[in-house]
């Protein structure tokens, strides 16, 4: 007797979380190398640089000597303290460790922290362009993100002025990013104290996305923990300190926030990874420090050949990038269709690019991400290509569409 097979009813908040846009391309990518083609990766965020030798030997050891039990659900004592102390010595701010998860990767943290201070029909601000997994979880809490357009004069942040004119009924929260994804962009200290101003004038909280925070290039890193303490920081260990798989991050909760934030951690994933916080302890360390820093200088010089040379090709820096390892490209001269232009470009040219549509409203189909992952080379290399693919079309303004929104 065989059996129906019943396709399962999801529930309605599926309509509205959106698959990564950017895995589409990976995945044509992919299939372009499986051809046998030499495929520049400009489209995923994630650094080129291995996991440092320090890091690796520190969980080599712990494997060999120590129990890979589970951990208290707010991470390892010594890490918490190894934070604390980072925070101390890099920022000069007083975050004691009690204030301090350790998570399963920063989405874990975000996820937690929403989980915390949101309810079901609450609204939450976030700057368009953004991350899209920011306004994916808060829709998965069955709440409502809301999405404020920012351009070139406001650096692509939610400001302070932006922040205030969308604050409206139901808001409960503010998600703000320094340096930015997509746009690498950074808040001062100044404008991190206005846009607090506005959340507490509201009542609503502000939540700052911090996982960039060490990849800047232009003034020494900072942090909003630095001038307040109500304030909740999600950070990583993935992207300055270069252990994405390693899936380990933090959040950093206000005086008291902790244990609501611990019982969440308990009943979603008992604990974070125990030998990648074994490992991270020496990420933290002078020797592993040392190395971080030295790839933050080549990750700046690379920026700054894409800033000169992407211009010359027709691809508009409208706000120049502090940070991450991102450029945010309008590309409007060639196209009205960001999709199908990263589509045929990765055909053409086989350099891979991720196009606006993943960040947002704000005029996703006339920008691009452009990730500086690769060596100055390989990314004068991308840059020649694309310029020799962009003259071969019949005129520089003519654009490239797709019918259907697929890559061809």
């Amino acid at each position: 007797m065989l059996l129906m097979h019943l396709r399962p009813d999801f529930a309605q908040r599926m309509a509205d979380i959106a698959p990564f846009e950017v895995m589409e391309v990976l995945e044509a990518a992919r299939r372009l190398e499986a051809d046998g083609r030499d495929v520049i990766h400009l489209e995923v965020g994630e650094p080129d640089f291995p996991t440092p030798e320090p890091v690796i030997r520190a969980a080599q050891a712990a494997l060999a000597s120590a129990p890979m039990f589970y951990t208290s659900a707010l991470g390892m004592p010594e890490l918490r303290q190894e934070i604390s102390d980072w925070y101390a010595g890099t920022f000069g701010a007083a975050v004691p460790p009690a204030r301090i998860v350790v998570t399963a990767g920063s989405s874990a943290a975000l996820l937690m922290a929403l989980g915390a201070l949101i309810d079901p029909g609450d609204r939450v601000l976030m700057s368009d362009p953004g991350y899209p997994c920011n306004r994916n979880i808060v829709r998965f809490l069955d709440a409502e993100p809301v999405l404020v357009p920012s351009g070139p004069d406001d650096g692509y942040q939610l400001t302070a002025a932006l922040a205030r004119a969308a604050w409206g009924p139901g808001v409960r929260a503010a998600i703000a990013a320094s340096p930015s994804n997509p746009t690498g962009t950074c808040l001062s200290t100044r404008e991190w104290i206005a846009l607090l101003e506005v959340c507490r004038e509201r009542q609503g909280t502000l939540i700052a996305d911090e996982i960039y925070q060490g990849l800047v290039y232009d003034a020494p890193a900072e942090t909003v923990l630095s001038v307040a303490d109500d304030v909740w920081v999600v950070n990583s260990f993935s992207k300055y300190f270069q252990m994405t798989g390693w899936r380990l991050g933090w959040l950093v909760v206000p005086d008291g926030c902790t244990r609501e934030i611990e019982k969440i951690a308990q009943n979603l994933y008992i604990s974070a990874s125990t030998p990648a916080q074994y490992a991270a302890m020496a990420a933290m360390q002078p020797e592993g420090l040392a190395i971080l820093e030295a790839r933050r200088v080549e990750l700046a010089a690379r920026r700054d050949v894409l800033l000169e040379e992407l211009p010359k090709i027709g691809f508009a820096v409208r706000a120049r990038p502090q940070g991450a390892f991102y450029i945010y490209c309008d590309v409007s001269t060639f196209t009205d269709d960001s999709f199908a232009f990263a589509g045929w470009l990765l055909e053409q040219t086989g350099v891979a690019l991720t196009p606006g549509r993943d960040f947002g409203e704000a005029a996703p189909a006339q920008h691009v991400r452009i990730a500086y992952t690769q060596p100055v080379d390989r990314l004068r290399e991308a840059v020649a290509r694309i310029g020799a693919a962009l003259e071969r079309l019949p005129a520089r303004d003519s654009p490239v569409r797709g019918r259907n929104g697929d890559l061809r």
